[in-house]
């Protein structure tokens, strides 16, 4: 193990215990990891939701052997003040890394980093190491196992026994996400494979893990298992780091030459497919507390047969009834739980997903002019406002090495189109910016816009927020060589960040994260500099459907909207100029729709086209101000 490990601060909430858990569940996750993990590298920190809370109110027994101190919100470091719990500090208090799965992520990379051998826990992170990397606004999966589900039990927990005879939809879904097939790297020799065993219709020898004592994780045994077998021989014989056997490898002629669409499909083993991952420890504290309680209640549980198996199976992992000891969670043995009456099975084929289905149809087919014209008729047109200071710009020849974008790995052509897009932004900030402002960059990459801000602003405060890690990294290291002691560094998705701010401004924030964004300065009222960026990635979300404002819901649908949000990302230097033109026009169109719907909201909106239009083929900007 490496010793020269720095001391992180971890800060988790909390509201309450009940049973073996520490409520908000996010917290009782946090601790399972560090368990399972046998983290011992962050200084941990209870921060009660209310004023008077000691020692005495949390149970020794339910924080394992961690040593944990009590602290209220108003001592926490004023970076997390900002930021939704659970969240991670360095010792200087200016990098933060906030949300569950951020956090998750972040132990199970320092654990790897200070113990290299354990590559069991590394591996929690998935293929290519993206488990719940996607955010929750995004990913439907990151969603439900980040939030949803964590919120469900919460509130079937506190609920009173009438709203508790049905099963949360959450919950359902999960059900209903076990059962859809697996897609996963290399998927096609592995259902090659088990297309021969079913062939050869023999009982394969399946490993079950066997009793684990509380000092070490013991091998598992082999026992005689029904088909379907070979998902949980390849599930298992990774957990141990082994080879699955050459007689499961070898594939006969005939099975070589099966058409791929005449392959059977793989079965869950775990919650992402066949592979034990993080999002099984995110789960795994939130449905046990569900079946518990269900329990307790004398509830008839809906027949839940795909999670049922998920729950025992996830408990036979090596490792994981030894990080439950430690948190005091003693697992149930579910057959007593499944005694439901055949009339209470409900059908899981009616539960809805998160976002309504009108998103199945992603294939527009079509151009926009009809939908450019049926606006028209209705006199509406893509219309710019003029640029308030088109030749204002940064003397980049006078500014330290490290403010410069081009002194990273970019082109010299790149790296002048990237100045001349900041040039665009600084004006418009430095114009709104008043001393003592907090500056937030949302999607702030490597920190171009903010690190210039921070240099250009330094009677102002200003936050970098960026959802990849290296990205926050590169950024913070370029502020440390120019000593600039005005800025944080918030590594977290955007719905994570609850602070206060004056001002929010975004360089080509990717799709719905425009909206994101505009949503954040709103609710702040605070003014906003955005360029938008990826108008084809753009679609519903649970938060966000489109149009946006009042005048164009009245004339387009969202298959209409969407088209125009396609054709917008029609701008590339490579296409013909008509074409750009047209997707020139789509851009306004789109972003004339996101601006009325703030002034929808009482900002004042102007639309513009940065100077010089060749920075960038995204080359809009919102200047937003709360009337």
């Amino acid at each position: 193990m490496k010793d020269s490990v720095t001391e992180e601060h971890l800060y988790l909430g909390f509201s309450h215990q009940y049973r073996d858990s520490i409520f908000p569940l996010h917290t009782s996750v946090s601790l399972f990891l560090l368990s399972y993990c046998d983290c011992k590298l962050f200084k941990i920190f209870l921060v009660p939701t209310g004023e008077d809370v000691d020692d005495q109110f949390v149970t020794k027994n339910l924080l394992g052997d961690f040593e944990v101190h009590l602290i209220s919100r108003c001592q926490l470091p004023v970076v997390v003040q900002s930021c939704c719990l659970p969240a991670v500090v360095v010792k200087d208090g200016k990098f933060c890394r906030a949300g569950l799965s951020v956090v998750l992520r972040h132990i199970i990379q320092k654990t790897y980093e200070a113990d290299p051998s354990k590559k069991d826990v590394l591996e929690l992170l998935g293929f290519k190491k993206t488990c719940l990397k996607a955010c929750a606004e995004v990913s439907q999966w990151t969603r439900l196992c980040e939030i949803s589900i964590p919120l469900a039990v919460e509130g079937y927990l506190t609920a009173s026994p009438e709203h508790c005879q049905t099963i949360p939809p959450e919950i359902l879904q999960l059900e209903k996400k076990l059962g859809e097939p697996v897609r996963v790297h290399n998927d096609d020799k592995i259902r090659r494979q088990k297309l021969q065993q079913q062939k050869a219709g023999a009982k394969a020898a399946v490993p079950v893990l066997g009793k684990e004592t509380t000092e070490e994780r013991k091998p598992m045994e082999m026992h005689e298992h029904p088909l379907p077998s070979l998902e949980l021989s390849i599930a298992f014989s990774k957990l141990l780091v082994q080879e699955v056997s050459d007689a499961v490898n070898r594939e006969a002629p005939h099975i070589r030459r099966t058409k791929t669409s005449d392959l059977p499909l793989l079965d869950h083993v775990f919650a992402e497919g066949l592979y034990f991952t993080v999002a099984d420890i995110v789960l795994l504290p939130c449905i046990h507390q569900f079946l518990v309680s269900s329990k307790n209640q004398g509830k008839n549980l809906v027949n839940l047969p795909l999670i049922s198996s998920w729950y025992q199976r996830v408990q036979e992992v090596p490792g994981i009834k030894q990080a439950a000891g430690k948190c005091n969670m003693e697992f149930l043995q579910l057959p007593e739980l499944m005694s439901a009456p055949e009339e209470q099975l409900q059908d899981f084929c009616s539960v809805p997903d998160e976002v309504e289905e009108e998103n199945e149809n992603s294939h527009f087919i079509g151009g926009p002019r009809p939908t450019m014209s049926k606006l028209m008729e209705n006199g509406i047109e893509a219309k710019f406002s003029p640029h308030p200071c088109p030749n204002w710009t940064i003397d980049w020849t006078n500014l330290p090495s490290a403010v410069n974008p081009g002194e990273g790995k970019m082109s010299r052509d790149r790296a002048l189109r990237k100045q001349q897009q900041l040039n665009n932004l600084v004006a418009a900030v430095t114009k709104l910016a008043k001393p003592g402002d907090v500056i937030v960059d949302f999607c702030s990459g490597g920190g171009h816009v903010g690190i210039v801000l921070a240099h250009m602003l330094p009677s102002c405060q200003v936050v970098l927020i960026e959802n990849k890690e290296l990205s926050l990294i590169r950024a913070k290291d370029r502020s440390d060589e120019l000593g600039l002691n005005n800025i944080w560094f918030i590594q977290a998705n955007l719905e994570y960040f609850n602070g206060t701010f004056n001002i929010g401004v975004a360089l080509h924030a990717c799709g719905v994260a425009t909206d994101m964004v505009i949503e954040h300065c709103i609710k702040a009222r605070a003014s906003f500099v955005i360029s938008p960026c990826c108008y084809g990635f753009i679609q519903n979300t649970m938060k966000f459907k489109y149009p946006r404002s009042h005048q164009f819901k009245e004339i387009l649908s969202y298959k209409e909207h969407m088209i125009l949000c396609r054709f917008a990302d029609q701008t590339a230097v490579q296409l013909p100029p008509e074409r750009r033109l047209i997707g020139k026009q789509c851009m306004g169109l789109v972003d004339l729709d996101r601006a009325w719907a703030a002034e929808e909201r009482n900002y004042s909106v102007q639309v513009i086209s940065m100077e010089p239009e060749s920075c960038s083929p995204k080359n809009n900007m919102f200047v937003g101000v709360p009337t």
